[in-house]
């Protein structure tokens, strides 16, 4: 069936088309460009991966999210610096991250502790400095340790005396790492512990990102992996037999000079506009004023946006309220499942409807495959005013099929109380 026949008449009548060949150029974008001007189709020459995951966006993998030039076209065409811009489903940061770049004010919400820890890590302030030397400090450590606990005890020493890689009752833990590798990774979080580091957020998101490439999976299936990988095996990948990982220091070390580097490109284009991260429900929370909203809220059914990153709730113990995740993938998308993940985002952009004046866009991002957005808009109380679609011909990740996304612009268009 395709996208135009799932539409309803009022969708119908708002659908734009672009009128444009050229892919829109995110620079060039200002208010009073047309809609039917936009167009969001890149290919991979156009917009190649190192565009799409510049600086700070590739801290660490995350499935489902925006790319930054989409949001930068947005925020560009409807909002101004010194404006708000409400996320109420942020997830690894995409629209408060481009909001700084254009001095536009942020505000994000997220019911994943995981998603608020990289979000703070992103959008930070440092002392470049000394990230720099806290950061090559943890290494060094991390390698004394491991070297000390790889040499052959001397004649005055004892098996004792020499220091040794912890251990952890984690089951999780124990079955998706090598000795060797969870050792490594329990020493790294031990050491942003005890060792008193100002960027310990950006440390834990470095330790995350490593306990993700050292699990005991393949190479290939870094996303969600079904079972633990520990014979060699066939990899599509690199066609040819590979081996399960056994260590983690060289993932630690590698990621560590990338986020460096990372980090050190945002902070020339930071900047002082305010970024507010909070962990929280949306459908609960009073939010603060608002201009209005750029957001992509989770699919139905389709991603368990925990269990993605599973390996970093249990090395660093962060709070898990999957069963609050909104169209969350354990409740499938049945209808029953539909109509509820219509009531909850509906919920929410109610709630926010009330921090913003008369007239206020809200911009969303939605793989609406269901046709479930039309009355999604008539529950909160928004006039849509147009519907445009966006082929996604390139993500990160393996795809199997052809992937679309509509962009719905929404106003404020009636009182509150």
């Amino acid at each position: 069936m395709s996208q135009a026949s799932l539409l309803t008449d009022e969708e119908k009548r708002v659908k734009i088309y672009s009128n444009v060949d050229r892919p829109t150029v995110p620079s060039e974008v200002t208010h009073d460009i047309p809609l039917e001007s936009l167009n969001f189709n890149w290919s991979e020459k156009e917009l190649p991966e190192r565009e799409r995951t510049k600086h700070v966006h590739r801290l660490h993998p995350y499935l489902g999210k925006f790319i930054p030039q989409l949001v930068e076209i947005l925020l560009r065409k409807y909002f101004e610096p010194g404006q708000t811009v409400l996320d109420p489903f942020c997830g690894s940061g995409t629209t408060l991250v481009q909001a700084n770049e254009l001095g536009i004010n942020s505000i994000g919400y997220d019911v994943s502790a995981f998603n608020v820890l990289l979000c703070r890590a992103k959008v930070k302030k440092y002392n470049f400095e000394k990230t720099r030397r806290e950061v090559l400090d943890i290494l060094n450590k991390l390698r004394s340790v491991i070297q000390a606990n790889s040499r052959q005890p001397s004649l005055w020493e004892t098996e004792s005396s020499l220091l040794t890689l912890p251990e952890t009752d984690d089951r999780y833990l124990r079955e998706w790492f090598a000795p060797q590798a969870l050792g490594e990774l329990l020493t790294y979080r031990s050491l942003i512990d005890s060792e008193g580091y100002e960027c310990r957020d950006l440390l834990k998101v470095i330790l995350s990102r490593s306990a993700r490439s050292a699990r005991l999976t393949t190479h290939y299936d870094l996303d969600f992996p079904k079972h633990p990988q520990t014979e060699p095996y066939w990899c599509y990948k690199h066609s040819r037999i590979c081996h399960p990982t056994t260590e983690a220091f060289k993932f630690l070390r590698r990621y560590s000079l990338d986020t460096l580097r990372r980090i050190e490109a945002f902070s020339l284009r930071r900047t002082n506009a305010t970024v507010k991260i909070h962990h929280a429900d949306s459908r609960r929370a009073i939010f603060p004023p608002i201009d209005g909203i750029i957001t992509s809220p989770p699919y139905v059914g389709l991603i368990d946006y925990h269990e993605q990153h599973a390996y970093a709730y249990h090395l660093l113990s962060l709070e898990d309220k999957r069963a609050s995740e909104i169209g969350s993938a354990a409740n499938g998308s049945s209808q029953k499942a539909q109509e509820q993940y219509q009531k909850d985002i509906a919920r929410v952009f109610k709630r926010a409807v009330n921090s913003m004046p008369q007239g206020a866009w809200v911009i969303v991002v939605a793989h609406d495959r269901s046709n479930l957005y039309g009355e999604i808009a008539r529950m909160s109380g928004m006039e849509t005013k147009a519907v445009l679609d966006r082929h996604v011909n390139r993500r990160t990740g393996r795809r199997s099929s052809e992937f679309y996304e509509s962009i719905f612009v929404w106003q404020k268009s009636v009182s509150y109380d």
